[in-house]
């Protein structure tokens, strides 16, 4: 196939998920509600720690900002796959790349977040008495603009990479989103610069979040069993049970997605990966934090009987 050919291929079909067509409304009206649900849980999360000067504490400057990039990664994604369930899903390339780098950024985003969650944690628990010295508001304001920048110059590179291609042996994604893993599979140029770039650079960087949350628990565990105190053991795990349930549950799928081998795992299971990540997870973060904070569920009770 010559190179004006190979070029002739913008416009691409998202299959989505695989159902029988009488549950095209059902599902359509699951995922809308889940995405209303999460757009308000995150929002009024937020709102919640704006409005509170009690909560303007690093923890919470963290918390808000996992809020933020969760109702990002869920805008992103779930209202082309609702309107997708209402009409053929199809996507041109400026928007796949668009959609991919805005969902790379949040993904990248919250994997620094979480490793920075872990690390506010460890000082507070580790080192109580120096925590106001070390975690000021500035030194947080500065980690967080560091992170974003993190989150956009990795996807910017993988899109960079992306011009290489040239796609023209299928316009199928298999997927409900422009993820990068099925624009690799139809492309006509061979990807392989493209996926070693994926595997060097995202396995990178889950690996040090990764190492990051699980040193900093390791030192927390140490300190609190060292202490031997039932209450100050209590406190501990109140103060990171939410934390460890998010971070296991947002790095599972990604690990799967971005470091196993291609082959190792079907389109189907690739799909339902990006699903929890994308859909189910950004719904639960809110409802973890605040079932298990008490200082957030006290800020609420204090708004609503200020405002009701």
């Amino acid at each position: 196939m010559d190179s004006k050919n190979a070029t002739s291929l913008t416009d691409f079909i998202l299959t989505g998920f695989t159902y029988q067509q009488e549950w095209q409304i059902p599902l359509f009206l699951v995922f809308l509600g889940i995405y209303l649900i999460t757009i308000v849980g995150n929002l009024g999360l937020i709102v919640l720690i704006y409005n509170d000067p009690h909560l303007h504490i690093p923890m919470y400057l963290f918390l808000g900002s996992l809020a933020f990039m969760d109702a990002w990664i869920s805008s992103t994604v779930t209202p082309k796959m609702l309107v997708n369930f209402l009409a053929e899903g199809s996507i041109s390339l400026s928007q796949c790349i668009i959609q991919f780098f805005s969902f790379a950024f949040s993904a990248t985003t919250e994997c620094f977040l979480l490793a920075a969650m872990a690390y506010d944690r460890y000082v507070a628990i580790c080192k109580p008495l120096l925590y106001p010295v070390i975690m000021t508001n500035r030194l947080c304001i500065r980690l967080l603009v560091a992170l974003f920048v993190g989150g956009l110059i990795h996807p910017a590179f993988h899109v960079l990479f992306l011009f290489r291609l040239t796609f023209c042996n299928s316009n199928i994604i298999r997927n409900f989103y422009c993820d990068i893993m099925p624009l690799f599979r139809i492309s006509c140029t061979d990807p392989s610069i493209n996926v070693l770039m994926v595997f060097i650079f995202s396995g990178s960087i889950q690996v040090f979040t990764i190492l990051t949350v699980l040193v900093s628990y390791a030192l927390i565990l140490f300190t609190i069993l060292k202490r031997k105190s039932v209450q100050g053991i209590r406190k501990a795990f109140s103060t990171c049970g939410a934390h460890l349930l998010s971070v296991s549950l947002y790095y599972g799928p990604l690990l799967f997605m971005y470091v196993h081998p291609g082959s190792a795992q079907g389109d189907d299971q690739d799909v339902m990966d990006s699903l929890f990540y994308t859909v189910i997870i950004p719904l639960l973060n809110p409802i973890i934090y605040s079932l298990r904070n008490k200082k957030v569920i006290d800020s609420l009770v204090k708004m609503l009987k200020r405002n009701v």
